[in-house]
C-alpha cells in the first residue's frame, strides 16, 4: 500500500490499515497525502498526516497553532465560503475561548453525577437489548448496539420515542456518505411519527445532488433541512433538564443552536454505533479475552478502555495550521490542513507494549480514542457507561455468543464502523 491509501474510503472497507500506519510512524510520522476525487467530490489540496501518539497530543492541545475553526474539522473542505460559515457555529469547529463558552451551556448535563442518574435507565434498556438476542438466537448486533445510544440520546435530549429513529437516520446520512448503502438511509416510518416528526420530513431534501451533478455537501444546512426543522420544533416546548432545555436557556445564537443539536444528533450517536459492535466483534475474535472477562468481571472497565483503543470509533480528525510549524521533522506552512489519526496513535509502539495484542487487562492505557485537549470528547462518561452496560450483560446471558458470518464494514475514512455484524447465541 501507499501513503495516498490513507485517505482513499475505500481502503476502509477491507479495514484500518494498521501495517500502514505502522511503516508510516517509523519512517514518516508526519507525512503529505494526496487526496484525489473521489465517489463524486471533486480532488481536495492534500494535507499532512500526524501518526505518532505524542504529535497527534499536541496538535490536539495546541489549539493556537492548529485551529479547529480556520478550516473546520473534516479532511474535505467544505463547498464554499457559506457552508464553512455555517459550521464554524459548531462547538466541535471552534477554538477557545468561544468552544468554551459553547460547550459550557450542555456541559451540565455530562457531568459523571448527571450520567450517574442516568445508568439505571441505560443498564435496563442494554438488558432488554441484549434479552432478546438471546431470546431470538442470532442477530445483527449492528442493529442492537445502533438502538441503545440513539434511544439514550432521545432521552437526554427530550426527543419523543417515536421520533428517536430520526436521530439514526440523519447521522447516517452525515457519516455514512461515502457508502452507498448509508448514504441515502431513510429508516423512520412517518406513520409512527409524531405530527413534528412528520412535520420536519417535509424538509427533507429530495436529491443528494446539486443541479451541476456534484454532490449536495452533507454537512450542509440544505442537506439537513429537515434536522434543523425539527431542532426548532423540540426546542418551542423542551422538557425540564434536558439538553434542549440547557440550549434553549444558553443564548446562542440560530447557527449556534443548529449545529449543537446537530452535533448531539450525529456525533452522540455514530461513536457508539460504530464503537459497541466493534469492540464486541473485537472481544470475539480474542476468544480467550472473552473467556477471561467471564471469570473476571473487575476487568470489564479495563476491557471497555482497550475496546476503544483497539476499535477507535473515529479514526482522525483535522486541524488547519494558522502560521508556519515544525512538526515531525517537517515545515507545516499556515493554511494547510493537518490531520490527525487516532487509530495509529492508539498502536504506537513507543506507547503501548506490544500494540496489536487484544488485552483486556491492558494498564496503563492512554488512548486518544475520545480526543485530547480542549475537544475531548464531552460524552465520553455517557460512553463508557453504554459500552459497560452491554458488555456486562453480553457476559450474563450470551456466554457463547460467537460470529455467525462475515462482518460488513462501513466504507468510510473517518468513522471505523461495521453496517453488519451476524452473531448467534449458543443454545
Amino acid at each position: 500500500m501507499t501513503a495516498a491509501e490513507v485517505f482513499t474510503p475505500a481502503t476502509y472497507a477491507t479495514g484500518v490499515p494498521y501495517a500502514l500506519f505502522r511503516q508510516l510512524r517509523l519512517t514518516s510520522p508526519v507525512c503529505w497525502i494526496e487526496e484525489p476525487g473521489t465517489g463524486g467530490w471533486p480532488a481536495g489540496p492534500g494535507y499532512w498526516a500526524v501518526l505518532r501518539h505524542a504529535d497527534v497530543k499536541h496538535v490536539l492541545r495546541t489549539p493556537d497553532v492548529f485551529s479547529s475553526y480556520a478550516g473546520a474539522t473534516q479532511i474535505r473542505d467544505p463547498d464554499s465560503a457559506r457552508d464553512l460559515a455555517f459550521v464554524r457555529a459548531m462547538m466541535l469547529n471552534q477554538d477557545p475561548p468561544d468552544h468554551s463558552r459553547i460547550r459550557k451551556v450542555v456541559a451540565a448535563a455530562f457531568t459523571p453525577r448527571a450520567v450517574r442518574e442516568l445508568e439505571a435507565v441505560i443498564d435496563a434498556r442494554a438488558a432488554q437489548l441484549v434479552g432478546q438476542v438471546a431470546e431470538a438466537g442470532e442477530a445483527d448486533f449492528v442493529e442492537v448496539a445502533a438502538d441503545l445510544p440513539v434511544w439514550t440520546l432521545a432521552h437526554v435530549m427530550g426527543v419523543p420515542d417515536e421520533d428517536r429513529r430520526l436521530l439514526f437516520d440523519w447521522s447516517s446520512r452525515v457519516i455514512g456518505y461515502q457508502d452507498s448503502e448509508y448514504a441515502g438511509l431513510s429508516t423512520a416510518d412517518p406513520a409512527t411519527l409524531s405530527p413534528m416528526g412528520r412535520a420536519a420530513l417535509r424538509h427533507r431534501p429530495g436529491t443528494a445532488v446539486r443541479p451541476d451533478g456534484r454532490p449536495v455537501n452533507p454537512r450542509s444546512r440544505e442537506a439537513l433541512a429537515d434536522m434543523f426543522a425539527y431542532a426548532h420544533a423540540l426546542s418551542a416546548h423542551p422538557r425540564p433538564g434536558t439538553v434542549m432545555a440547557h440550549m434553549r436557556e444558553g443564548g446562542l445564537t440560530r447557527e449556534e443552536f443548529e449545529n449543537m443539536f446537530f452535533l448531539f444528533a450525529v456525533a452522540g450517536n455514530e461513536t457508539l454505533r460504530n464503537g459497541i459492535p466493534g469492540g464486541l466483534c473485537t472481544l470475539l475474535r480474542h476468544r480467550d479475552q472473552f473467556e477471561r472477562l467471564k471469570e473476571e468481571r473487575e476487568l470489564i472497565p479495563a476491557a471497555v478502555e482497550e475496546m476503544l483503543r483497539y476499535w477507535p470509533p473515529v479514526m482522525n480528525f483535522r486541524r488547519t495550521a494558522v502560521r508556519d510549524v515544525e512538526l515531525g521533522g517537517q515545515r507545516i506552512r499556515s493554511g494547510e490542513k493537518v490531520v490527525v489519526y487516532h487509530a495509529s496513535a492508539n498502536r504506537d509502539e513507543t506507547v503501548f507494549t506490544d500494540p496489536d495484542r487484544f488485552d483486556v487487562a491492558r494498564r496503563p492505557n492512554d488512548h486518544v480514542s475520545f480526543g485530547f485537549g480542549p475537544h475531548f470528547c464531552l460524552g465520553s462518561h455517557l460512553a463508557r457507561v453504554q459500552m459497560r452496560a452491554v458488555l456486562t450483560h453480553v457476559l450474563d446471558r450470551l456466554p457463547g455468543l460467537d460470529i455467525a458470518g462475515p462482518p460488513v464494514r462501513l466504507v468510510s475514512n473517518f468513522q471505523n464502523g461495521l453496517k453488519h455484524l451476524p452473531v448467534r447465541a449458543a443454545r
